[in-house]
């Protein structure tokens, strides 16, 4: 948590969000995290987990920008049909862009590592940024998602083969995920492996949820990420 003094002077940036502390005192460009919540949360669901995450990150948990009810955010709507979740493919690419933006803005704001930046993100945090991940790969070294999937919208905006090969991801996702079932987290490693991303895979006892043991595994991905 930033006190009141430092929080006033936190530069202004276009989406709202959290800092963990103050950014490492001993990096001149910190390794840069961002983490995002799911449909109906805010900054703060994230921020509760930013402790977990290797101290030598500068941590930035995000709130994205479609307000659907009092305090409760979403990046995009969502149509739950019998077929999957069906989203608008123009609202789509706006909120991948939107994130875009924000690590740009984030990256300058506080003299982070453009080439160490990351992005975890739960639900639709996570949709979220894999669809930034495919679309930008040189402005994301890697990411985290966590009960998410692959947004079929994001595919045709992918970015070739060669921009995409090796850059590593992980999906955690629920066996007993009963809002995004399993099957989509298997897909989306399956896709992302076609694609040839460096992607490695957990299922876990555990529903549309984070728990201890699936931000543990998320953190130390990251941290083996960032080496010695």
């Amino acid at each position: 948590m930033i006190d009141g003094h430092r929080r006033s002077r936190r530069p202004r940036l276009s989406l709202a969000y959290r800092l963990r502390g103050a950014p490492p005192a001993d990096l001149a460009a910190p390794p840069l995290l961002i983490l995002l919540h799911g449909i109906g949360g805010n900054e703060l669901a994230m921020a509760a987990l930013a402790p977990a995450f290797d101290v030598r990150f500068l941590v930035i948990s995000a709130r994205s920008p479609l307000e659907i009810a009092p305090f409760s955010f979403a990046w995009l709507s969502v149509e739950l049909t019998p077929d999957g979740p069906r989203v608008d493919a123009a609202e789509a690419r706006r909120a991948w862009e939107a994130l875009l933006a924000f690590i740009d803005e984030a990256v300058a704001a506080f003299g982070a590592d453009p080439g160490r930046v990351f992005v975890a993100g739960f639900s639709q945090g996570g949709i979220v940024a894999l669809a930034a991940l495919l679309t930008a790969p040189e402005k994301i070294a890697g990411v985290v998602c966590m009960s998410g999937r692959l947004l079929p919208e994001a595919l045709p905006a992918a970015a070739p083969h060669d921009r995409l090969r090796g850059k590593p991801v992980l999906i955690v996702h629920g066996v007993r995920d009963a809002t995004l079932p399993v099957e989509y987290g298997r897909r989306a490693a399956a896709t992302l492996r076609d694609l040839h991303l460096a992607t490695d895979y957990r299922e876990l006892d555990l529903g549309h949820a984070t728990s201890d043991e699936s931000v543990a595994i998320a953190s130390s991905w990251l941290t083996d990420r960032l080496g010695s």
